[in-house]
């Protein structure tokens, strides 16, 4: 059990799957290498000699089953076309020496060459066999199971070190002697956010590196990265997008000032302009806080049908039915709490409805409001929360409701909510897991007040009075008859019914534009169609209309065929049978065109913009954090 444990071990080893990609090349057996194959000076002709152009248009040639992949070196073609043209001088130490390139990708875990099994290919530990490559200068080592590099196992003559998507979460052992000649170091899409890592990442460490990528590494403090950064005196392009601190306002301007000598930010090339106009920024230290602003605006609403075409006409003036509609989407807020508050938020609603209605009263939900519509308010009823491990800065999921409007072609909501969060690694979960918006119908029956019946109904009869123990009927005076006719006229006061609510649509959004560096994305929702209810009893009544319909012609034909009998019976069937066919292409004809003449249902959509707000200028520093610095508190 221990041997077959060394030998997985080792089968994953840098230098064993590299040990392995080479022996497949096959570069002593045909057509590379010598052998009987080969059609020499000496050599007498025979059927299985073959000329040297002969071997060589087998390694290239599409359909020859001796070409082979040789994706992870450009080194291999080259290399096996040696084996052919001089084989004499493919010995051990020239080979390791003619690479120059490695990629070794983990593609599903395996390298797959034609016409032969594959080849694990899972590098998780690079050990000293890769010292054997003496010229090497760029190594790739992509999406593997890598926790540590030790430099002392990496050729000196290394120009180029792409590790991305590993295990890695420390750089210690990297830098303990780097290669001095490295000039590219990527390191995106690995956990090393921390602040031990940052000191690893300074000049006294690569005095010659040009190219740094550290996208998605998850680093929150950018002030702190930015320090160590500054100290490399060849840095020209660096790669930082993914990072939570990317979503701040003051990114990138923060960077580009930071680092003067910087030419190429996040694959975009900085302009003089660009860099004139946030000069002086990382001075700016009061104005600069890791906080993000994102503002979700919905807009314009199409595609409700009209409820009111449902409506019989001939109905009961009540209960009168009034429809509303809103909108409701789940966004990210934040608040500062220990772990025990919010394990109570997830157990009770009651609690979670108390502190939701804290957090906005505290600023942390900004709106713009129209005077004239029903004021939004969160709906704390699905509130969510989400808590990590023992930590006191938590962020919540919170659900968002606009105002109600009533029913038109085009209803325009023109709700904006500007959020201030502070967990800018919670608002990236947030941005790459998506918005997810509601469409929601509210219906309201009325009816008349039951104190008011009674008034209303008295003024229809004659006032009876009593004199002397005699009934007698007095007309109602012509006030009275004024009364009376105001009454009629006035309408009662109605109570409402609880609210009947319906989802029209849902829709998921996806953000991740707003984690690359993008800041703004505009949907157009495509909630899909909806029928109203007369349309659907329409089509139901229709259909039992026409199964009607076919059963009785069944039952006639029945009766009529036994009627009938012998040949001339025969001719009149038939001419009955086509008669009825007339008439049911006919009714066919007319139910089509009743179809046809139907106007097409519109798209029910939802106009909705999400943008994080950034910073253009260190002019705009100023203005922009005014409003933020005079609303918002500081809840961290």
């Amino acid at each position: 059990m221990q041997e077959q444990l060394l030998t997985d071990m080792s089968s994953n080893t840098l230098s064993a799957v590299l040990e392995k990609l080479i022996h497949r090349l096959c570069l002593h057996d045909f057509p590379c290498g010598y052998g009987t194959w080969r059609k020499t000076k000496g050599s007498t002709e025979g059927a299985e000699t073959e000329e040297t152009d002969a071997l060589l248009d087998l390694l290239s040639c599409p359909h020859s089953p001796w070409r082979q992949d040789g994706s992870w070196s450009p080194q291999t073609a080259a290399l096996r076309q040696l084996a052919v043209l001089t084989p004499e001088r493919l010995h051990t130490d020239f080979i390791y020496s003619y690479f120059t390139t490695l990629h070794i990708l983990d593609k599903g875990g395996i390298y797959r060459i034609a016409h032969r099994p594959p080849i694990p290919k899972i590098v998780s530990v690079i050990d000293d066999g890769l010292l054997k490559f003496s010229k090497l200068e760029e190594l790739v080592l992509s999406a593997n199971k890598i926790s540590e590099i030790p430099a002392e196992n990496l050729p000196s003559t290394l120009k180029i070190l792409e590790l991305r998507d590993n295990w890695l979460s420390a750089l210690n052992s990297l830098t303990s002697c780097p290669p001095p000649r490295l000039q590219y170091l990527g390191l995106s899409s690995n956990s090393l956010g921390s602040h031990d890592v940052v000191c690893h990442l300074t000049g006294t460490h690569w005095p010659q590196l040009v190219c740094l990528d550290l996208s998605d590494c998850e680093f929150q403090n950018q002030q702190a990265l930015l320090d160590a950064l500054s100290t490399l005196p060849c840095l020209r392009t660096l790669v930082l997008e993914g990072n939570p601190f990317t979503l701040a306002p003051f990114y990138p301007g923060l960077t580009i000032d930071s680092l003067p000598r910087l030419s190429y930010l996040d694959a975009s090339r900085i302009s003089p302009e660009e860099r004139c106009s946030f000069s002086s920024l990382s001075k700016m230290t009061d104005l600069i806080e890791d906080r993000a602003s994102v503002t979700v605006s919905v807009g314009r609403v199409r595609g409700i049908p009209d409820p009111s075409m449902s409506l019989d006409e001939n109905a009961p003036d009540f209960p009168v039915i009034t429809y509303g509609y809103f909108i409701t989407y789940e966004f990210l807020s934040h608040q500062t709490v220990d772990l025990c508050c919010s394990q109570k938020f997830s157990e009770s609603k009651c609690d979670a409805v108390h502190v939701t209605e804290d957090v906005f009263s505290d600023a942390d939900l900004q709106s713009n409001k129209n005077c004239d519509k029903e004021s939004s308010k969160p709906d704390a009823q699905d509130f969510v929360a989400y808590t990590e491990e023992i930590c006191y800065d938590t962020a919540h999921v919170s659900r968002h409701r606009t105002s109600k409007l009533t029913w038109a072609e085009c209803m325009d909501f023109s709700d904006t909510q500007t959020y201030i969060v502070s967990d800018l690694g919670g608002l990236k979960r947030f941005f790459n897991q998506g918005l997810y918006l509601t469409l929601e119908e509210e219906k309201v029956l009325s009816w008349p007040a039951a104190s008011e019946d009674v008034p209303v109904a008295k003024p229809n009869r004659n006032v009876k009075e009593r004199k002397g123990g005699k009934e007698k009927e007095s007309p109602i005076k012509s006030g009275s008859t004024k009364d009376k006719d105001k009454k009629k006229k006035s309408v009662p006061d109605l109570v409402q019914d609880a609210p009947i609510r319906r989802t029209l649509g849902s829709v998921h959004v996806p953000l991740q534009g707003l984690v690359k560096r993008g800041h703004k994305v505009d949907v157009l929702c495509d909630l899909g169609t909806l029928h109203t209810e007369s349309d659907l009893e329409a089509t139901q009544s229709l259909e039992k209309d026409l199964g009607k319909k076919i059963k009785e012609d069944k039952k006639k034909e029945d009766k009529q065929s036994k009627r009938r009998g012998g040949s001339g019976t025969k001719q009149k069937n038939t001419a009955a049978f086509k008669g009825r066919g007339k008439g049911n292409k006919e009714s066919e004809t007319d139910v089509h065109t009743d179809n046809s003449v139907s106007v097409p249902l519109e798209p029910l959509t939802v106009e909705l913009s999400v943008e994080l707000e950034k910073w253009q200028s260190a002019a705009d520093a100023n203005q922009l954090t005014l409003p933020h610095k005079s609303k918002q508190p500081d809840l961290s």
